[in-house]
């Protein structure tokens, strides 16, 4: 018990293996599917997938539905000030030598979490669904440029698309019988192909809970994924405030 949660107190901290790496893109995929499910159950938005949004934008304006095209604006500048955010808190904790500067980040997004699902269903206002869209795609902008700084753009966690596609170049090379003698073999990363399905098999399953908890619950599902982020988050930030 104790050495599971020394390794889950290690997951966000600044010495990074790729097989740590590797678990905390896991959990980031099951955060990442039930916060894009959430989303489109309340708004019928993916507040994930950036190429829908940006070719729904443009298939609106051809349309003339101006409203969905200011919905579409507001999810993709929301995502990019999400990655932006996450540079500029990085690179803060980064420049001090701190050893929560991954941590810090998705500490941050714990927080939004943790209040975006404990007071959504009490507002009231007549344009909420934008509020939803704009809180929702910043924070998968937080995560998604998060573990792309941590792993140094290896991992992806909400871009499933990205994932599929590395998932069939791996298989394509496992399959692949090389009739030319002298040539070296294709190989396949079987690690990689077995992180990358796991990966998605993950945010499928997060895509699940998040649907199924969000019309049993309301927003209020929210709050699991949060608890998890501060489960990871918080060690290594209290280690640099024992430091200083």
């Amino acid at each position: 018990m104790r050495s599971r949660a020394a390794r889950v107190a290690r997951l966000a901290g600044a010495d990074r293996t790729a097989r740590r790496n590797a678990w905390l893109a896991a959990v980031l995929a099951l955060v990442a599917g039930t916060l894009n499910s959430v989303g489109f159950v309340a708004v019928s938005v993916y507040t994930s997938h950036m190429t829908g949004i940006t070719a729904s934008i443009a298939d609106q304006l051809v349309r003339g539905s101006l409203g969905l095209v200011v919905i579409g604006v507001e999810a993709l500048a929301s995502f990019v000030l999400g990655a932006m955010t996450c540079a500029l808190v990085f690179n803060w904790g980064r420049r001090r030598g701190l050893r929560g500067k991954f941590a810090n980040v998705l500490l941050l997004e714990a927080v939004l979490v943790l209040a975006f699902g404990g007071l959504a269903d009490q507002l009231v206002w007549e344009h909420r669904g934008h509020v939803f869209v704009v809180v929702l795609c910043f924070t998968m902008g937080l995560q998604n440029a998060t573990i792309t700084k941590v792993s140094d753009a290896q991992i992806r966690t909400t871009h499933v698309t990205g994932m599929v596609t590395d998932i069939g170049i791996e298989l394509g090379k496992h399959l692949y019988r090389s009739r030319m003698p002298g040539e070296p073999p294709v190989r396949a990363d079987l690690r990689k192909l077995g992180m990358l399905a796991g990966l998605v098999t993950l945010f499928l399953l997060g895509g699940v809970l998040g649907a199924a908890g969000y019309l049993t619950l309301g927003f209020q599902v929210l709050i699991v994924p949060a608890l998890v982020l501060f489960a990871v988050a918080v060690p290594p930030v209290l280690t640099d405030l024992r430091r200083r």
